[in-house]
C-alpha cells in the first residue's frame, strides 16, 4: 500500500504508508503551525560532515505533522497548549555542498538567485537585497509558536547546536498582527492568509460547516499539490518533502495608502465610499469582505471566501486586476479549465515582520504609515515550483493581459500589490456594478523584494539520516 496523492489526506485515520508519511513529515507543510513569533535562520556551510551533524541534531528539536495535528486537536478539546515548531530546508547549493543529489524540480535546482529565474520572475537585482542574501545560502532554520518565550527557548537551542562551521548570514523574525476582530492582518491592514489549498479531510470539513461553506469555491486539494516524494530519504514510497518559497517583501505603507487616496480621487469616490478604492486594489475590503460580493465592508466574522467571479464576468464589481483576482481568479482566468487553474495555488504561510507605532485599521493620513523598515515574510509550500509560485507571479500577477477581459475591454495590467515590472494604466468602474469607467493612473509599485531563496523541505527520516553520514 502506498500514500494516494490524488486526493486529500483523513489524518485522523490513516493508517499504514500515509500514517507512517505522517510520522516522518514535517509540521506546516499539510496545515499552517502557529507562528505569530516567528524566527527564519539563513546558514551557509563551511564543512560537509558537520553541517550533516548539525542538520541531524536539529531532529530531537523538531516534531512531525502528525505530532502537530495532534497537538492541534489536543488544544481545540483540551486547552493543551502545543510545542514551538521547527523546520529546516535545504537550497539546491546547500545539496551540492552535501555532495547529496538535490530533489528533480528544474526551478528548485536553478534557484531564485539565477539570472534566468530573477527574469523569469522580474526580480530586482540580488545586489539589491538586504547584505545577508547577496551571498550563496545553503539552508534555512525556522521557529515559529503562538507566544513568544517558547518561540524564543526554542530558537536559542538551535543556536547553540550550531558549529563554527556553520555561520548564520541572516535573519528574519516575524510577527503576527491581528485586527479588532482578531483576523490575521497584514501591513496594509488588510485580511491575510485566506482562500488556502487545504489537504486534509478534517481540515475541509470544518471549512464547509465553521465557515460561509464550500458550495461555490470549494478548496479541496490533492496532497500531489504539496507533496513530493524525498528521494534522498531511506524510503520515498513514505518519505515526503515539500518545496518552500521565502521572499522578503518590504511594504511602503505609505506609498500604498497615498495610492488608495489618489484612486478614490480619480475615480470620485466620496465619504465611506472612498473605502473602496482600496478594495478595487485588493479585491477584499480591509476586514476580508470580498468587493465581487458587496460594495462595502462588514460581511466578516468568519472572513467570507465560499465566492467566484461568476456574476462579475466583465470586472463591473471587482476589477480583473485586484490582488486576489489576479493571483486566484476562481475559474474565471479565461486562459485555461478551472481545475487546471486551481493547480497553481500553493500553501502560502507567510507572517509580517518589522515594528510600527500606528494601527494598520487606524483613520490616519498617509503621511502617518510607515515607509520602510516593515513588510511580509512571504512562504509557501509547492509540488512544482514552475507551475505553483513562478507561474503565479510570472504568468498572473506580472501579466498585463490577464485575466483575459472580455472583447473590446481594455488589458487589466499588473497585479497592483505583488507585480514587478513596467506598470501600465488600468481601467476602473465608478460604481460598483455600474458601466461608467474612468482609466487611472498605474498603482506604484509599493512592495519591493528585499531577499529570498528556494528550499526543499526534506523528511524527518533524511535529517535523522545525515548523522551517520561521513
Amino acid at each position: 500500500m502506498s500514500v494516494d496523492l490524488t486526493v486529500p489526506l483523513e489524518w485522523k485515520t490513516a493508517t499504514g504508508d500515509s500514517a507512517k508519511m505522517l510520522e516522518e513529515l514535517q509540521p506546516n507543510i499539510l496545515k499552517a503551525h502557529a507562528r505569530d513569533h516567528f524566527s527564519a535562520l539563513f546558514l551557509r556551510f563551511s564543512e560537509t560532515t558537520s553541517a550533516m551533524k548539525f542538520l541531524a541534531s536539529l531532529v530531537p528539536l523538531m516534531k512531525s505533522a502528525k505530532t502537530h495535528l495532534t497537538e492541534v486537536e489536543r488544544f481545540k478539546t483540551e486547552g493543551v497548549k502545543g510545542t514551538p515548531y521547527v523546520g529546516t530546508g535545504l537550497t539546491s547549493a546547500g545539496y551540492r555542498f552535501l555532495k547529496i543529489e538535490a530533489p528533480q524540480d528544474e526551478s528548485f535546482r536553478l534557484g531564485m538567485r539565477a539570472q534566468e529565474t530573477r527574469e523569469k520572475l522580474n526580480d530586482p537585482p540580488r545586489s539589491t537585497f538586504d547584505s545577508g542574501y547577496h551571498d550563496e545560502i545553503h539552508a534555512v532554520v525556522i521557529i515559529g509558536d503562538g507566544a513568544d518565550a517558547p518561540m524564543t527557548a526554542r530558537r536559542n537551542a538551535v543556536l547553540a547546536l550550531i558549529p563554527s562551521t556553520v555561520s548564520v548570514v541572516a535573519e528574519e523574525t516575524g510577527f503576527g498582527r491581528v485586527n479588532a476582530n482578531g483576523e490575521g492582518i497584514e501591513h496594509f491592514g488588510y485580511v491575510d492568509g485566506r482562500s488556502q489549498p487545504l489537504f486534509l479531510v478534517e481540515d475541509i470539513h470544518a471549512e464547509k460547516t465553521g465557515t460561509d461553506g464550500i458550495s461555490v469555491w470549494d478548496p479541496t486539494a490533492a496532497l500531489n499539490q504539496v507533496l513530493v516524494p524525498d528521494h534522498a530519504a531511506p524510503d520515498p514510497e513514505v518519505h515526503f518533502g515539500s518545496y518552500f518559497v521565502f521572499r522578503k517583501l518590504e511594504q511602503n505603507v505609505r506609498r500604498f495608502k497615498q495610492s488608495e487616496e489618489a484612486l478614490a480621487d480619480e475615480l470620485g469616490l466620496a465619504g465611506e465610499d472612498r473605502e473602496r478604492a482600496g478594495a478595487m486594489i485588493v479585491g477584499r475590503f480591509e476586514d476580508g469582505t470580498p468587493l465581487t460580493a458587496q460594495r462595502e465592508g462588514g460581511a466578516e466574522s468568519p472572513v467570507p471566501n465560499n465566492f467566484d467571479y461568476g456574476s462579475d464576468l466583465a470586472g463591473a464589481k471587482c476589477p480583473f486586476q485586484a490582488h486576489i483576482r489576479k493571483t486566484n481568479p476562481r475559474g474565471s482566468g479565461g486562459a485555461e479549465q478551472p481545475p487546471q487553474e486551481r493547480l497553481h495555488l500553493m500553501a502560502r504561510r507567510g507572517v509580517p515582520y518589522g515594528e510600527r507605532a500606528d494601527d494598520p485599521n487606524a483613520d490616519l493620513p498617509p503621511s502617518a504609515r510607515p515607509s520602510g523598515g516593515v513588510g511580509l515574510l512571504f512562504m509557501a509550500f509547492n509540488s512544482v515550483l514552475g507551475n505553483q509560485f513562478e507561474f503565479t507571479q510570472a504568468t498572473w500577477s506580472n501579466n498585463p493581459g490577464f485575466p483575459i477581459p472580455p472583447v473590446g475591454v481594455k488589458p487589466p495590467g499588473l497585479d497592483p500589490v505583488i507585480g514587478q515590472g513596467p506598470r501600465p494604466e488600468s481601467v476602473y468602474t465608478t460604481e460598483w456594478a455600474g458601466s461608467r469607467t474612468v482609466t487611472a493612473d498605474p498603482i506604484p509599485q509599493a512592495v519591493t523584494l528585499k531577499g529570498g531563496d528556494y528550499f526543499f523541505m526534506p523528511s524527518l527520516a533524511f535529517l535523522r539520516g545525515l548523522g551517520g553520514k561521513n
